[in-house]
């Protein structure tokens, strides 16, 4: 008999479970409780809050699915936009990924606009390989080391 292997995606990370049979494929689903997956959840969001640079501290908080955004200082689009993927892993994230992430620090963005006319001032591109994401340029890395997080920490 073929084996047998299951994928699951949570917000968090993806469950691989697999068996010989239906039954070994159930006793292992079974085998995962509430508990594990809690404590998985907990291990990887210290993890990440841990990896935010101290000099974000008071400006972004790390979660499990991705940076938001805490300081109470207005933000252009722009910046907004800029500090969700200077956060995130590689600099990079899809439209719908920023979206998401502005939209639970309570922003509202236009996000697609927004990294079109980023992608003409040259702050973000969207790299070869991944086609739907953007990433910030060196030009966009600099700006947001230079001009946009020294004015939050201030």
């Amino acid at each position: 008999m073929a084996k047998l292997k299951l994928n699951i995606k949570t917000q968090f990370c993806e469950l691989e479970i697999g068996g010989e049979s239906k039954s070994e494929v159930l006793e292992a689903l079974r085998g995962i409780d509430r508990g594990f997956l809690e404590e998985v959840k907990e291990i990887l969001s210290s993890i990440m809050e841990t990896s935010i640079d101290e000099d974000l501290r008071g400006i972004v908080e790390a979660r499990h699915d991705g940076p938001l955004i805490v300081t109470k200082k207005d933000l252009s689009h722009y910046e907004a936009i800029g500090v969700v993927l200077y956060c995130s892993k590689d600099y990079q994230a899809t439209s719908r990924q920023i979206k998401d992430r502005l939209t639970a620090s309570g922003k509202k963005v236009t996000v697609p606009a927004r990294l079109n006319e980023m992608v003409r001032k040259g702050l973000v591109f969207k790299p070869e390989e991944r086609g739907s994401f953007y990433k910030l340029s060196t030009k966009g890395l600099k700006w947001m080391e230079e001009e946009v997080i020294p004015r939050l920490r201030r």
